[in-house]
């Protein structure tokens, strides 16, 4: 990447160099298919398949028989909400959801809502954050599923899952979360959270891309889910296709990792966002934080630059990747939906820059960044008129009185 500095780990993280050395054995040496069961070669990937679903379900407090390999997190929710609504669709056909969820879960749902399904999608508060009671409220005797996700992708705010599961179980409702920020970042115990199913995905903690997981209880109270991937049996009939060994080994390593490292490495990554909030405040006004002050991942950072056009603001700090919104909604035009969601107007929303630390970014890199943002910011400032009326009206307002 040359002079570049990364600061867009939520929309994908680079491979730990652990992992890739974890993973290369499986594309030469230990090439099998973990289906071949008649002969050494299959069993040695069959092996490294079990051992990894092994690693995976006791980060988050699961049985291995719990996890389900897929392509991804975007997968693992169209099988976790399609799953859950088809299995259970004589049971009931309401499903609860909220404004600021991935795209990956909200167009499941608009999809099953012209299926027939009825979907309600609740409020989040400024910052971000559902509020078990209103869950409650929402739940009818016909509700089959909440699916609400564990920490927002744009602003890092954290759900107060524990309370979400609590109302869910006490309800007999199903409760899905997308946890794919969440894991390696933050500790998961499925059982204490009361959560009933989880997506993740191995790109987004230093793993491969191409690869996720998907956690279902089978154990207390089980959960069923039908498959909208058929064809081959492997996961227990619940997702076909030969499963990707590298892959799934690679996102063990990963995971693995993030959670030996966890607490100091969190806690380094928010010094270096508190950092980079500190170096910016320094130098720029009209600036705000959105998401949660408290209940936010380590390394988000979610800023307002009012009269900044944040696709200008990127287009000239070439030397700095950032996001203006998810990555996987970046080619869509308008304003982030979890920026409108928290309350912010369509101009602020533009305004609006994601910076997202991670395990390789370093204090200089930091500093050089906010450097290169705060010149980019007061650039085009000078050339908006509304920012220019805006100085000029407060320069009015301090000025001393004449009057005597």
């Amino acid at each position: 990447m040359g002079t570049m500095i990364y600061l867009d780990n939520n929309a994908t993280t680079p491979v730990d160099p652990e992992v890739l050395d974890a993973m290369m054995p499986y594309f030469r040496e230990h090439f099998g298919n973990a289906s071949s069961k008649q002969h050494p070669i299959g069993w040695k990937a069959e092996d490294a398949a079990e051992r990894s679903r092994k690693v995976i379900a006791e980060a988050i407090g699961a049985q291995p028989g719990e996890i389900v390999f897929t392509s991804g997190a975007t997968e693992a929710n169209n099988l976790a909400i399609r799953g859950v609504a088809f299995r259970y669709r004589r049971k009931g056909n309401h499903i609860i959801t909220a404004a600021a969820e991935h795209k990956a879960v909200l167009t499941v749902c608009e999809v099953l809502a012209k299926e027939g399904f009825e979907v309600s999608v609740l409020d989040v508060d400024t910052n971000g954050r559902v509020d078990p009671a209103e869950v409650r409220r929402n739940i009818r005797h016909d509700t089959i599923l909440a699916t609400l996700m564990f920490a927002n992708n744009e602003i890092g705010t954290i759900n107060d899952i524990g309370a979400i599961g609590n109302v869910c179980r006490e309800a007999g409702v199903i409760f899905h979360t997308d946890a794919t920020q969440a894991l390696g970042k933050v500790p998961i115990d499925v059982d204490a959270l009361k959560i009933d199913i989880a997506s993740f995905s191995a790109h987004k903690l230093y793993g491969p891309k191409g690869c996720g997981a998907l956690y279902v209880r089978k154990k207390e109270i089980p959960v069923e889910i039908t498959p909208i991937i058929v064809g081959g049996g492997q996961e227990r009939g619940m997702r076909a296709g030969t499963l990707n060994v590298p892959g799934i080994v690679g996102m063990a390593k990963a995971v693995e990792i993030s959670l030996r490292r966890m607490n100091e490495e969190q806690e380094r990554i928010r010094s270096l966002r508190d950092l980079l909030y500190d170096l910016l405040s320094e130098e720029v006004e009209h600036m705000r934080v959105n998401g949660h002050p408290e209940h936010r991942l380590a390394g988000t950072l979610n800023m307002t630059f009012r009269y900044v056009d944040a696709a200008a603001l990127m287009s000239r700090v070439r030397n700095v990747a950032m996001s203006s919104s998810s990555a996987c909604t970046s080619g869509t035009p308008g304003a982030s939906h979890v920026l409108r969601a928290i309350g912010l107007t369509e101009e602020e929303a533009k305004a609006s820059i994601r910076f997202s630390i991670g395990r390789f970014n370093t204090e200089e890199e930091i500093r050089v960044a906010a450097s290169a943002i705060i010149d980019a910011v007061k650039k085009i400032r000078a050339h908006s008129p509304a920012y220019l009326m805006m100085e000029s009206s407060r320069d009015k307002s301090i000025e001393p009185s004449n009057d005597h």
